[in-house]
This record gives C-alpha cells, structure tokens and sequence, in this order.
C-alpha cells in the first residue's frame, strides 16, 4: 500500500479517472462532517456494534473490481490504512491511503482541521 497526502491522493484522482475513492468512515461521520466530491462510502467500521464490516472486501469489489486504483480514506490514515491491508490481502493490487485523512491530524489543542487533510486543503467537499 503507498501512502499519500490528500492533495496527493486529490491529483491521482484526477490523472487517474479509472481510480476510485473510497471513504471508509462510518455513515454518520460522512453525512454529518462532510465527504470528498466523489467518494463511495463504504465504512471499514460502523455502528451500532463498532465491529469491522463483514461484507467491506465484498462491496469495494463490487465498486472497483481488482483491477482499479482503490484510494482509501478515513478522519485522519488510521482506519484507511486499516482497510487498505484487508483490501491487499484479499488481492487488490493498487491500494493507496490519504494519510492525513479527511480531517487531518490533532493539532496542540486536539482540534482537527488545522493542520492537513481534505477539508483543510481546501479539496472539494460536501456535507449531506
């Protein structure tokens, strides 16, 4: 798996329009904090049990296929990363995880959106 910053992970989607981006943050988080222009949600982890997502591998299948670039995102690389070493062991060939995620790292006050990541970047985004 490589790892990229969002304005990386922004302009490999752009020179790479077979590529898809996956959020894999819970389907709150993408409705309630805003998601990447684009971007298939399919959560590595969601509620109400917080366990890891039994059909993940099966429904970024479905989007990608093995063959497309999957670009993983969460809040901050963790959880991407996360999903994107599920992804090769089920044999996906190009993984790539944003990561300084969506909202990017604590800063001193553990505040997001200050430092890095999507929405700090200023990539395109929106909030359902």
């Amino acid at each position: 798996m490589q790892h990229m910053t969002a304005k990386q992970a922004y302009e490999f989607l752009r020179v790479n329009p077979e590529a898809i981006l996956v959020d894999v943050r819970s389907e709150i988080e993408h409705m309630f904090v805003g998601h990447p222009v684009g971007s298939i949600l399919i959560p590595w982890v969601d509620g109400p049990e917080w366990d890891i997502n039994p059909n993940f591998i099966a429904h970024v299948k479905k989007a990608a296929s093995l063959n497309r670039p999957v670009v993983m995102i969460c809040r901050s690389g963790q959880r991407s990363g996360d999903a994107g070493l599920a992804l090769e062991k089920a044999g996906f060939q190009e993984v790539y995880n944003v990561q300084d995620g969506f909202e990017g790292e604590l800063d001193e006050q553990h505040h997001r959106n200050s430092r890095n990541g999507w929405r700090f970047e200023g990539l395109p985004w929106v909030q359902t």
